[in-house]
């Protein structure tokens, strides 16, 4: 098939989403299709790839590290037009989703979305002197779910919160799949440890947490940095090393100093994703605070790496972490402290836990998500079908009455 993909997060950007994005990309491809990304330019974008169209961009006035699409062109539409795309998969509900929508309905061709991000939890972004609210978050993600052909829940979570939005239309729950070559340990040398260790000064014998990810506050960093004065006190040669960068970095690295840790915790920027399999091995634990994951996929990469992770307690993780057994789950401060302390002290313990998250994530394959995604698509396409077939026939039924 030829199968268009619209996206405003792509490569070079790394986050969840971009994750689930490629990996799709590269599934669907080694099934045989023909697969195009549209999205939107970059100034770091370095790709000359045939098969991504970028079309012009401006910053977001509310998140500078974001970009927005110019969506309508018709040159871009007549191109799309002569690409005969057989289904779109739309990847998020604002600019290249309004494009995705627009060629969805002009040349009648069947639109799959994916549901990536609960926008409740982000409206903190765009409140500053404008009246938006979680309420409107919910009545904008009802509208543009009702508006496509089917749509993909990475979880549960997502359709249960979805179903209570009043989204009619058909969701099916497809978990995204992890290629896990990238994040095992098997995959690094010892020289490759060192050697990464020493570029950012972190000693080679220091119990590591590790997060990696956006930099945000919906990420609830900030939580961990309260809970690891006590984690240090125990274990003095602890580091917290974070990877990724966002609006929150400069507020973080505040905290750290107000908090007197600057000698335990290392900000390493944002990494080129060709490399982030290798800073996985730089952890012992993996952890996050935050609630506002759709999946949690940097938590299944931490696992393929051999981490366990020390999470807090949230529905869409339920299956994924499992408490005392490939991790640990939180809620107070005192609680995260406790689990840290716990896994870093004891090595035999962690090493049991570790064992246990990388079977875990054994069936979060990135051939499976493939294989499942695919079949969602073709139901989506069989039944668009279906309802042009009776559409047709009941027009044929309906015959014009003779004239006198």
């Amino acid at each position: 098939m030829n199968i268009g993909i619209f996206t405003d997060t792509y490569l070079p950007q790394i986050n969840g989403v971009v994750s689930s994005i490629v990996t799709l990309e590269e599934q669907l491809k080694k099934q045989g299709h023909n697969v195009y990304i549209f999205t939107i330019s970059h100034p770091q974008a370095d790709d000359n790839k045939s098969y991504v169209y970028r079309i012009p961009s401006l910053p977001f006035v509310f998140l500078k590290d974001h970009r927005v699409g110019i969506i309508y062109s018709q040159k871009l539409v007549n191109r799309v037009k002569k690409l005969k795309l057989d289904i779109i998969l739309s990847q998020t509900e604002f600019s290249l989703g309004f494009l995705a929508k627009l060629i969805s309905k002009k040349l009648d061709v069947p639109m799959v979305h994916t549901y990536h991000t609960m926008y409740e939890e982000y409206m903190h972004y765009i409140s500053k002197g404008v009246e938006f609210s979680p309420e409107l978050a919910r009545k904008y993600s009802k509208m543009f779910c009702n508006s496509v052909d089917g749509i993909v829940a990475p979880t549960q979570k997502t359709k249960d919160l979805l179903l209570s939005y009043g989204v009619k239309k058909p969701i099916e729950v497809i978990p995204t799949g992890i290629n896990f070559a990238p994040f095992s340990p098997s995959r690094y040398t010892q020289e490759d440890i060192r050697t990464l260790k020493e570029q950012y000064h972190l000693p080679q014998d220091a119990p590591t947490v590790l997060f990696v990810g956006r930099i945000a506050k919906e990420k609830s960093i900030d939580f961990v940095l309260d809970a690891f004065p006590e984690v240090v006190r125990h274990i003095p040669k602890a580091k917290f090393f974070i990877v990724g960068d966002g609006p929150e970095t400069s507020n973080l690295k505040e905290q750290v100093r107000e908090l007197q840790l600057e000698d335990s915790v290392i900000f390493a920027g944002l990494q080129p994703w060709a490399t982030i399999g290798k800073f996985y091995q730089l952890g012992d634990v993996f952890v996050s605070a935050s609630v506002s994951e759709t999946q949690g996929l940097t938590f299944a990469e931490a696992m393929a790496a051999g981490l366990p992770v020390v999470a807090k307690h949230d529905e869409s993780i339920e299956a994924l972490v499992q408490d005392d057994y490939n991790g640990r789950k939180f809620i107070t401060k005192e609680e995260l402290s406790k689990a840290l302390i716990d896994l870093l002290e004891d090595e035999r313990y962690r090493k049991t836990l570790s064992v246990h998250a990388m079977s875990s994530v054994a069936p979060l394959s990135d051939e499976i998500f493939g294989q499942n995604a695919m079949a969602y698509y073709q139901r989506i396409l069989a039944a668009k079908q279906e309802a042009k077939n009776q559409a047709k026939a009941k027009k044929h039924l309906i015959k014009p009455k003779k004239q006198k």
